[in-house]
């Protein structure tokens, strides 16, 4: 999917909250366009929400939530704070399709960019996948994600 425009990210959006998106549609780039999109709407919201809406897309394309597979607490925290922090830090009424094509350019937008911040044995184990852990080889540079 084309992300060259506000109306692709939301509707891409729609169709992953809605659990239609098809599968190989959900690449690392829609990932990113579609916590830009929901954290645009309502931050909190973004960080209560898509837990349960990653879970439930995953069970809609026959993926399991487990201790090895699906959801992963630990990632989907550090991309939403990821995420937030290019929003806030964008020009005011910077285009969401511009805000993600810089992410996308940046060194977020590499799949690996979590091994700057976790050793590959923590971010990748049962524990980090069912809560957030800590970096542990140095701190996220943005904000704690909202209470």
């Amino acid at each position: 999917m084309s992300f060259e425009t506000d109306a692709h990210i939301k509707a891409l959006t729609k169709a992953f909250r809605a659990c239609t998106l098809p599968k190989e549609r959900w690449t690392h780039a829609a990932h990113w366009a579609g916590a830009l999109c929901l954290l645009s709407e309502d931050e909190h919201a973004a960080f209560r929400d898509m837990p349960g809406m990653i879970r439930a897309f995953n069970e809609s394309v026959g993926g399991q939530n487990t201790d090895c597979e699906g959801y992963h607490e630990t990632i989907t925290i550090a991309s939403l704070r990821v995420a937030a922090h290019a929003l806030t830090s964008a020009p005011d009424g910077m285009p969401l399709h511009e805000i993600l094509s810089r992410l996308l350019a940046g060194p977020y937008g590499k799949p690996d960019w979590l091994l700057e911040y976790w050793r590959k044995d923590t971010v990748f184990n049962k524990k980090a996948r069912r809560e957030w852990i800590e970096p542990d080889l140095k701190d996220l540079p943005f904000p704690k994600a909202p209470a």
